[in-house]
């Protein structure tokens, strides 16, 4: 069972992918795409109810394992969520509607390739799956063909391109580690490298580390590598900005994960974990600096991803049985509630016809349901209670605390309040403040907010809210697995 539901949730966005070249019809195109969507969240849950010990399969070069199994169910969960929110967001652009197929077949593409990353269990077939999500997202980040959507495109691919480059580097920096003490040739799984890592050249390691480090985390959007996203997140398309922000960016954390458990069997994880802490903090350093003085609604969210990452590299950072559990807890509510933030941005940005926050007023007013939906929504991602953020963050300072990079919980702490005031700071000016050219500019534009833009909201915030008065038991001894996998078990 776990081969045939790793295949079809790989396989159904791909017929997707075929349908819209052949059928040029965006009905079906749509529909196809949100059916292939059910399907991958269907796979995604039986994977991570039946996967617990790792299973490979395709001669080894495929391995599902409980931490595949997690991101795979985050991803396809904002796959799905952002599939429903396209049906209504794409049909108001109207000048875009004869590329549509285009379109879904390029959405169904970069949800095949980011569900292939996880269970890539060669380190080197890992790189080519990370690269694809690139070159596929490239053309959705550009899609509305604007100046400004345009030179976006080129920003992320040149940027993220660089980065992977020196993730490659770091990728052969392993190889030839391990041929050193394994032979020339070798299977370059997972596995193998953790087998062969005590007997490895510890300075040719840790070097190779930090270059996977600097280059994943150029696709994950760590500080200061993060200068791609704040541009691709504003100008591609809301349920784009959904999937780069929820989904992809995940994809690449779990590699530098995965690498840091050869650190960690070698016995010379401190460095690299220290490094990897820094990142963490300094990310969340430049989100609280950038979000109090943002003024485009979109790259607001961006830079509030920026700080997500932050804290998941935190976590990574801190090991421990603990900290794995709050960062995999962390990874599913930021999925979630980045989904829903994109969402309302969509919508806002739709009916107000502006990306600027100071010509944003009144919002309450405009819509109130989804707007309610979208407050709730910013309350949750400034790591506020009673929401799944806040226990999972909560958790992982808890976990800071008995590490050896303390210093980083207190930077923590001080930044998440500074986030905190400047996020809700802004929601404050849009909901309550009066500004009448807002206003007016809501008015002049006949366009409402259908049920296909608001249901994926619901969908989302509601989960995240029960995650945060209900943390399941059966998810710790999920993690618990998780943990054992990466080198520990849940206390």
């Amino acid at each position: 069972m776990i081969e045939t539901w790793s295949v079809t949730i790989v396989a159904a966005p791909l017929v997707v992918a075929a349908i819209c070249a052949v059928s040029r019809h965006a009905r079906i195109a749509e529909y196809a795409n949100l059916a292939a969507s059910v399907v991958c969240v269907v796979a995604a849950i039986s994977l991570a109810c039946i996967v617990r010990n790792p299973h490979r399969f395709m001669h080894g070069y495929v391995m599902v394992d409980a931490l595949a199994a997690w991101t795979l169910l985050c991803t396809a969960l904002v796959y799905c969520l952002a599939s429903i929110y396209a049906v209504g967001y794409m049909r108001l652009l109207a000048e875009e509607r004869p590329r549509l197929p285009n379109f879904y077949a390029l959405f169904a593409l970069f949800a095949a390739t980011m569900v292939c990353g996880p269970i890539m269990n060669n380190i080197g077939v890992y790189w080519i799956a990370i690269e694809l999500t690139t070159l596929v997202s490239t053309f959705l980040v550009g899609f509305e063909r604007g100046q400004a959507a345009i030179e976006a495109a080129w920003k992320y691919i040149i940027v993220v391109s660089a980065g992977i480059s020196l993730a490659l580097l770091g990728t052969v920096l392993f190889y030839w580690a391990g041929s050193l003490v394994i032979g020339p040739t070798y299977d370059m799984t997972w596995d193998v490298l953790r087998r062969a890592a005590p007997s490895m050249n510890p300075a040719l390691t840790q070097m190779a580390f930090l270059l996977v480090l600097v280059g994943y985390g150029t696709k994950a959007g760590l500080a200061p590598m993060h200068t791609w996203l704040p541009d691709a997140h504003s100008e591609g398309p809301a349920p784009v900005s959904a999937m780069l922000s929820g989904a992809l960016l995940n994809t690449a954390m779990l590699g530098v994960a995965r690498f840091l458990t050869i650190e960690d069997a070698a016995g010379t994880s401190l460095l690299p974990r220290t490094v990897l802490v820094a990142f963490g903090a300094f990310s969340l350093f430049v989100a609280a600096l950038f979000i109090v003085r943002q003024q485009g609604i979109k790259r607001l969210m961006a830079y509030s991803s920026v700080e997500h990452m932050g804290v998941l590299a935190l976590g990574f950072g801190f090991g421990g049985p603990l900290a794995i559990a709050a960062v995999l807890y962390h990874m599913l509510n930021h999925s979630l509630g980045k989904s829903l933030m994109f969402f309302g941005a969509g919508n806002v940005m739709r009916v107000f016809g502006t990306t600027q926050m100071d010509e944003i007023r009144g919002v309450w007013d405009r819509f109130p349901v989804s707007g309610a939906l979208w407050l709730a929504g910013a309350v949750a991602m400034t790591g506020a209670p009673p929401f799944g953020l806040f226990l999972s963050e909560l958790t992982l300072m808890r976990a800071g605390m008995a590490s050896a990079n303390v210093w980083a919980v207190i930077v923590m702490l001080l930044l998440l309040i500074v986030i905190f005031i400047g996020f809700l700071n802004h929601f404050r000016a849009m909901y309550w403040e009066s500004g009448p050219l807002g206003q007016a500019k809501a008015a002049e534009r006949a366009i409402d907010v259908n049920v296909w833009m608001t249901l994926p909201m619901w969908l989302a915030l509601v989960p995240v809210l029960v995650l945060g008065l209900w943390w399941p038991q059966d998810l710790w001894r999920f993690f618990e697995t998780v943990a054992a996998d990466l080198g520990g078990a849940v206390r």
